[in-house]
């Protein structure tokens, strides 16, 4: 929390001190104080320059309170121009011209900007694909990249020519300098304003973009008898890279069906052709009568744009088997099909009677779990590895207890950097952490501090070496890090389920102090697991003991893997691969 407040102070004081180099220009041109002008005009530009790279945030607070780029353009150029008038004393006709010649910037950057988002509207991103060969596509002309990016808000910046101009004509005690500026600033406008200009002339009369045609005549080409479908935003978008590989596991063609531009850029690498198509009335009008089998990774309200479709069997795969209330949604209801690893998914929906029905409850395993490594698998060849994994906050305020990271997370880190002998940590939070509760935020980077205080690597995009690691990037993957892993702490979550495929040892957080046997009943993930209450003084002796490989645990292990994952043959990928069949038959 003191870390979010130190985080806003700075977002704050920046915006202020940027502002007030703006203000003293001002009032220096207008009492015609070139030195004081000069300094302010020079911090202000490079200061502009320095929040636009580096703090972004500082940027957003800004336009938040109305004192956005255009109005600290308009404030720089009006300094500049009054500290001519306060320094040379033009005469009336001299005013006039430079008063004209700063503000013909901004007229034509108008127009620019007007016309730039009109040539844009002609050629709308109705879609966006990987893999996929579409031909040649019509769409009407448009101008330079540069000269895009330029066209509009950005377009006045040439004007800062005015500040040292403005100081040269005071310091000279002529108008010349500033006028000369002027016309330079006017004809490079008046050059990007062209181009602009006579791009939109010749785009005129140009008919609708033919992308979507073109994505139709694809999918009638290629006739998929799979849909992936993921209609999340991208800080989602893990959901559905889960389901890549087995996805093009299956041996039949499939396509990946996106609704967000962001999710569709953040979209793990796949060899599966991807289709985004944000806008509802486009994909509603897409052609998919190939398709029999329609997976969905999770529950959003846009999957209501896929579930219209009746030629197809609407499954839900989930993101993951776990004890949390997430996992027996009784927006599931109105899938054809749920699919879950084993009997305790299927257990799970009878318990929570949200009205799916045991019939369409099919068990198939999680294919996803076919590269984790089982106990013993490989050559170890590095030190005891603790992998903390905790899930994020959840959407209920009145929650305190669902994930470990926010009342236990610093003392589990703390334990683990301080134990002795040493191990090594690997610290891979939720994707989604901190994104609702700023204390679980101020946590999480109260974690990372202390790892990268002992020395560990605060940003791994490799697990190689023997220093402690924190994983937030979408590599390593999770998988990845199992299979570096000798232990593992974790909340009552997906992760847990997943890890008992290894047959390591694990241990469950119990922040809440619910007694022992009411927890591992409640949770029946746990029912192999190590328990660490919110003091964590268990931890030092779940070390010991696991480190030495005197593991009680392991036969409960083995027989909780066959409840939560099925059993090992048919493998869970042969079982999904056979169902898939089942619906496309």
């Amino acid at each position: 929390m003191f870390g979010t407040l130190l985080q806003r102070l700075g977002v704050a004081a920046c915006g202020a001190v940027l502002v007030l180099f703006y203000l003293v220009a001002l009032v220096a041109g207008a009492l015609g104080g070139v030195g004081v002008f000069a300094v302010a005009g020079l911090l202000a530009i490079l200061g502009e320059a320095a929040v636009a790279r580096w703090s972004p945030l500082t940027m957003a607070l800004l336009e938040k309170v109305g004192l956005g780029l255009p109005y600290r353009q308009l404030t720089r150029d009006l300094s500049a121009v009054l500290l001519v008038v306060a320094s040379v004393l033009p005469t009336a006709p001299q005013v006039v011209v430079m008063m004209v010649l700063t503000a013909a910037v901004w007229v034509i950057s108008i127009f620019a900007g007007a016309l730039n988002r009109m040539i844009e509207r002609r050629n709308p991103a109705s879609a966006l694909v990987r893999n996929i060969e579409l031909g040649p596509v019509r769409s009407a002309p448009v101008p330079p990249a540069w000269a895009a990016r330029f066209a509009g808000d950005q377009m006045p910046f040439i004007n800062v020519l005015l500040v040292p101009a403005a100081v040269a004509a005071a310091l000279a005690a002529d108008v010349v300098p500033f006028l000369v500026a002027g016309v330079v600033a006017v004809a490079a406008t008046a050059m990007i304003g062209l181009i602009v200009g006579l791009t939109w002339l010749r785009g005129r009369g140009s008919r609708q973009s033919t992308l979507i045609p073109a994505v139709q005549r694809w999918l009638d080409s290629y006739r998929p008898e799979v849909a992936l479908y993921f209609a999340g935003p991208a800080k989602d978008v893990y959901q559905a890279n889960m389901w890549l590989a087995p996805t093009e596991a299956l041996e039949r063609p499939a396509v990946v069906l996106m609704r967000s531009k962001e999710a569709f850029q953040e979209l793990a690498d796949t060899r599966l052709p991807v289709i985004c198509v944000p806008a509802s009335v486009d994909f509603m009008n897409l052609e998919l009568g190939s398709v029999r089998a329609a997976l969905y990774a999770a529950n959003v309200g846009a999957n209501i744009h896929m579930l219209r479709e009746p030629g197809m069997k609407h499954v839900f795969v989930g993101h993951g088997d776990s004890d949390k209330q997430a996992s027996v949604n009784p927006y599931s209801k109105v899938y054809d099909e749920v699919w879950v690893a084993g009997l305790a998914g299927r257990e799970r929906y009878a318990r929570a009677a949200v009205g799916v029905r045991d019939e369409d409850i099919v068990e198939i395993g999680r294919p996803q779990l076919a590269g984790v490594h089982t106990f013993g698998a490989e050559s170890v060849d590095r030190p005891f590895t603790v992998l903390y994994a905790p899930t994020w906050e959840g959407w209920q305020d009145d929650d305190p207890y669902h994930t470990s990271l926010v009342l236990m997370g610093v003392r589990i880190v703390k334990g683990l950097l301080e134990s002795r002998p040493s191990v090594r940590l690997i610290y891979k939070p939720h994707p989604l952490t901190g994104s609702r509760s700023k204390e679980a935020k101020a946590v999480h980077e109260r974690v990372v501090g202390l790892i990268r205080a002992a020395g560990g690597d605060p940003d791994a995009s490799s697990l190689d070496g023997v220093g402690h690691r924190v994983v937030t990037g979408r590599t390593p993957a999770l998988f990845d890090c199992f299979n570096q892993t000798d232990l593992l702490i974790s909340d009552v979550s997906s992760v847990v389920s997943d890890f008992v495929q290894s047959q390591r040892p694990y241990v469950v957080a119990n922040p809440s102090g619910l007694p022992e046997d009411e927890f591992r009943r409640t949770f029946p993930t746990s029912r192999a697991a190590y328990l660490l209450s919110a003091d964590c003084g268990e931890l030092e002796k779940i070390l010991a003991l696991t480190r030495a490989g005197d593991d009680p645990m392991t036969e409960a292990r083995r027989e909780l893997k066959t409840y939560l994952l099925g059993p090992d043959e048919p493998n869970s990928m042969e079982r999904f691969r056979a169902e898939i069949g089942r619906l496309c038959g």
